[in-house]
């Protein structure tokens, strides 16, 4: 049987010294945020405070400069991404752009597909993912979506499902057959489609139990894309969907959605929790280092241009099951209803993150793929 490494990432001051400049300006910037907001964790909208990101270059930080990056290493990358996640700061709008749509287009994108990087380096161009679709789960290799090739580009038709904030996007990474339908794997590609000026595209909200508005249907009739649309060569779609994955599963925000539980839970127990409660918060906490460490290691990984698309699923995997696991260990330590519209902060995170902590375990892939993969990287299927 296999094992998968976790290599300790390599040293990075320069990460450190930026933390503190990060959280200077987290206090600020956050200072009227409300709890239940900060809940929302890496769904939070606001185009001010991704554009704020942007000035201080924070988004796009990896990039080369010619393309609006920092040329900064992943590491000082991850300690961006942590902090904004534990304070809560509403990074929803760039987030998917800038992990992986972005770096996407700068691996395989053309030069005019190029152009969009430094806007969305600016916090200004908004992505969504076009992958999953009606009745076929996380197994991406049955997608029915089909691009057929015309001249001067394709026709689209299909649907897409559960594409978060695709009613704010700008643009979308599609993935869909172009090849013959008994090729899983080969007959795949992906497009980078203008949702703002591609006609037969209609987006359709799905809205959450809670009432919000997150997702969408997005439904291809007869949509031209152009040439210059296709990312990369045709059928490399499923390599290039793949490679993303491994950005997708591994990022601190696969465990940290819940993490305001955990905040004003410590904050609900006081200076003095029982034996039982310092034991359990004890728990919860090695296991957000645990996965931290796995995480951070996963950055390094990426660093030094490895694809660490297994340990990244165990990232995932693991960390949906804390996430989900926070509400009820806060429910059994303290006798709390939750109410969203509760002015105290506890009943209030409580109840957003229960409403919404069903999603962390199916966004990014369902348990069972995701524990699929885990088998086969350890030889076991």
């Amino acid at each position: 049987m296999s094992a998968f490494a976790f290599p300790a990432p390599p040293p990075c001051p320069e990460a450190e010294a930026l933390r503190g400049e990060i959280r200077a300006f987290l206090k600020d910037a956050l200072a009227s945020r409300k709890p239940v907001e900060k809940a929302e964790s890496w769904t939070g909208l606001d185009p001010e405070f991704s554009r704020a990101m942007g000035a201080r270059g924070w988004i796009g930080m990896t990039w080369p400069k010619q393309y609006g990056g920092h040329e900064r290493s992943a590491l000082e990358r991850y300690v961006v991404l942590e902090e904004m996640l534990a304070a809560g700061a509403p990074v929803g709008l760039h987030w998917i752009a800038d992990r992986q749509s972005g770096p996407l287009i700068l691996r395989v994108g053309t030069e005019a597909q190029r152009r969009i990087l430094p806007r969305i380096a600016a916090g200004e161009a908004y992505f969504c993912i076009g992958m999953s679709e009606p009745d076929t789960g996380s197994d991406l290799a049955s997608v029915r979506t089909r691009a057929v090739k015309v001249t001067g580009g394709w026709v689209v038709n299909g649907t897409k499902v559960w594409t978060s904030f695709a009613h704010l996007s700008q643009y979308m990474i599609l993935f869909c057959k172009t090849g013959a339908a008994e090729d899983r794997h080969g007959g795949a590609s992906q497009f980078l489609v203008d949702l703002w000026n591609t006609k037969g595209v209609t987006t359709r909200p799905i809205y959450a139990m809670t009432g919000e508005h997150h997702f969408n249907e997005v439904v291809f009739q007869d949509a031209f894309l152009p040439d210059g649309a296709l990312l990369g060569k045709e059928g490399e779609g499923w390599a290039q969907v793949t490679s993303e994955l491994a950005l997708e599963r591994s990022g601190p925000e696969r465990f940290l959605s819940s993490f305001s539980v955990l905040v004003e839970l410590v904050r609900a127990l006081g200076a003095s929790p029982s034996r039982a409660e310092a034991a359990a918060i004890g728990r919860l906490v090695a296991h957000v280092a645990t996965l931290r460490y796995m995480s951070r290691s996963v950055a390094g990984l990426l660093q030094a241009g490895e694809n660490p698309a297994q340990q990244a699923a165990m990232v995932k995997d693991l960390g949906a099951v804390l996430e989900q696991e926070l509400p009820h260990v806060a429910r059994q330590l303290v006798p709390v209803e939750p109410d969203v519209s509760s002015p105290q902060p506890l009943p209030s995170v409580l109840a957003h993150t229960i409403m919404h902590a069903p999603s962390y375990s199916l966004r990014g892939g369902t348990r069972e793929i995701l524990r699929g993969i885990i088998a086969r990287g350890l030889g076991l299927r």
